[in-house]
C-alpha cells in the first residue's frame, strides 16, 4: 500500500511543464495590450474618431461638384424648324461656401473633438480594465502554483513520518492502524494536489486566454513572490478615472448639440459659383420671308454660362418643431447632468470601498504570516518531542494540518492583497501597463 500512495504522490506531484513559456507580469500585459480584441476595438474606435474630425473640419472649406449630362429626344418643331437634340450635352462645375450655418459647423467639429477625446478615453478605460483582468489571473495562477508547492512539501513531510512508523511497525513499537492512520493522510493529501494541479491547468487556461498566447503551451509565471510592501498612502481622488471623464464629456456633448438644435432658428448664408457649358443643339429647318423668299436655317447652339449667387435661407415658421427641439436638447443636457453626478456617486464608493479592501487585506497578510510562523515554530516543536516521544502521532499529524493551512492561508491573503492593490489602481484610474 505504500508504493501505491508514494506512486501516486509522486505522480500528481511531478510538473507538467515539458516545454512551458516563461511569461513576467509585464510580458502577459503586454501580450494582452497587443493580441485582445477589445484593445483592438479601441483602437480602431479612436481612429473613426480622428477621421470623423477631419470630415467635420472639412466643412469649413468650399465644395466643388462637377456634373455631365447628354440628351438624346426626338425632333421638335418650333413654328417649322427642327430643334434637334441628338448628343446635345451639357457639363458644368459648381462651387459652394457656406458663409454662415447658425454655428452648425463649429458645433459639428466640436462635436467631433468631444468624440476623439471620448474615444481615448474609453480606449483608457478598456486597457485598465483589461490589465486588472491580466493581474487577476496572473496572481491566481502564482497562488495556485505555491499551493502545489506547498503540498508537495507537506507530502514529503508524511512521507517521512510514514517512513519513521513503518520503522517503528516493524521493531513492534507502533501498531499497523498507526501505519493506516498516516497512509489515510497520504491519500487525502494526494486528492489535494490533484485538485490543485487541475486548477493550475484551469489557470494557465484563463490567463492563455486573456493574453492571446496558444492554449496547449503551458505558462511559467517568473513574477513568483506574492508578497508586497504595505501601500504607504491611498486616497480617495477620481479626477483620473476614465468612467468620470466620460460623463463629464457627456455633459459638454449635450451641450454642444443644444446649441446646434437652437441654429435651427437662424439664417443660413452661402456663395455659390457656378458655370455651365452646353454645346451640339442644332436648330434646323426653312422658312419664307416677307417677300416669299425661302430662307434656310441651320445653326448648332454652343455657349458657356458663368454665374455667381448669394444664397439666404431664413427659416420663418415650422409649426413649433424647432422650439420642440430646443426643448428636447435642454432635457437631454439636464440627463447628462444627473447621469455624471449619479456616476460620480457611485465612482467614490467604489473607491472607499476599494481603499477598505485593500487596508483589510493587508492586515489579513500580516495575520496570516504571524499565524504562519507559529504554525512553522509549532511543526518544529512538535517533531522533536515526537522523536523523543513526548508526543504522540495524533499531535504531529496536527501539528502538520496546521502548518498546511496556515500556509494556505498566506497564500490566499497575499493573492488578494495583490488583487485588492490593481483594484484599488483601476478605480482611481491610475493603473498603468508599467
Amino acid at each position: 500500500m505504500k508504493k501505491i500512495i508514494t506512486a501516486l504522490v509522486l505522480c500528481v506531484a511531478l510538473p507538467s511543464q515539458l516545454s512551458a513559456q516563461p511569461l513576467s507580469l509585464q510580458d502577459c500585459r503586454r501580450l494582452a495590450l497587443k493580441n485582445n480584441e477589445q484593445m483592438q476595438m479601441a483602437d480602431n474606435a479612436v481612429r473613426q474618431a480622428e477621421l470623423d474630425r477631419k470630415i467635420a473640419f472639412a466643412q469649413y472649406l468650399p465644395k466643388l461638384d462637377g456634373s455631365f449630362t447628354a440628351i438624346m429626344m426626338k425632333d421638335q418643331d418650333i413654328i417649322g424648324l427642327s430643334l434637334q437634340a441628338r448628343g446635345t450635352f451639357l457639363a458644368g462645375l459648381n462651387i459652394t461656401q457656406p458663409l454662415y450655418v447658425g454655428g452648425k459647423i463649429t458645433a459639428a467639429n466640436r462635436l467631433a473633438a468631444i468624440g476623439k477625446e471620448v474615444s481615448e478615453e474609453q480606449k483608457r478605460k478598456t486597457e485598465m480594465q483589461l490589465i486588472a483582468n491580466v493581474d487577476n489571473a496572473y496572481y491566481q495562477l502564482i497562488a495556485v502554483r505555491s499551493k502545489v508547492q506547498m503540498l508537495e512539501a507537506y507530502a514529503r513531510q508524511v512521507q517521512s513520518l510514514y517512513d519513521k512508523v513503518q520503522l517503528s511497525v516493524n521493531a513492534e513499537m507502533a501498531t499497523d492502524n498507526d501505519l493506516l492512520r498516516v497512509a489515510a493522510k497520504q491519500s487525502e493529501i494526494a486528492y489535494l494536489l490533484q485538485k490543485a494541479r487541475n486548477g493550475e491547468q484551469l489557470c494557465q487556461l484563463a490567463l492563455a486566454n486573456i493574453i492571446g498566447t496558444d492554449f496547449d503551451t503551458p505558462i511559467t509565471p517568473t513574477d513568483s513572490v506574492l508578497s508586497v510592501a504595505t501601500q504607504s498612502q491611498m486616497d480617495e481622488d477620481i479626477t483620473a478615472r476614465p468612467d468620470l471623464m466620460l460623463l463629464q464629456q457627456q455633459v459638454k456633448a449635450k451641450q454642444v448639440a443644444l446649441k446646434a438644435t437652437r441654429a435651427n432658428y437662424l439664417p443660413t448664408v452661402a456663395l455659390v459659383g457656378r458655370y455651365t457649358y452646353y454645346d451640339n443643339l442644332k436648330l434646323k429647318g426653312a422658312i419664307r420671308n416677307l417677300d416669299g423668299t425661302p430662307i434656310t436655317i441651320s445653326h448648332t447652339f454652343s455657349n458657356d454660362n458663368p454665374m455667381a449667387m448669394l444664397n439666404v435661407s431664413v427659416p420663418l415658421f415650422h409649426w413649433g418643431a424647432e422650439l420642440k427641439k430646443v426643448k428636447k436638447a435642454k432635457i437631454d443636457v439636464e440627463n447628462a447632468r444627473l447621469q455624471l453626478q449619479q456616476g460620480e456617486r457611485g465612482m467614490h464608493v467604489e473607491v472607499r470601498r476599494a481603499v477598505q479592501n485593500l487596508t483589510d487585506s493587508e492586515q489579513m497578510v500580516k495575520t496570516a504570516t504571524l499565524s504562519q510562523q507559529q504554525a512553522d515554530e509549532n511543526l518544529r516543536s512538535m517533531r522533536l518531542r515526537y522523536d523523543t516521544q513526548m508526543a504522540t502521532m495524533t499531535d504531529l499529524l496536527d501539528a502538520q494540518s496546521q502548518w498546511q493551512q496556515a500556509h494556505s492561508n498566506l497564500i490566499e491573503a497575499q493573492t488578494q492583497r495583490r488583487i485588492c492593490e490593481t483594484e484599488y489602481l483601476r478605480v482611481t484610474g491610475k493603473l498603468t501597463a508599467q
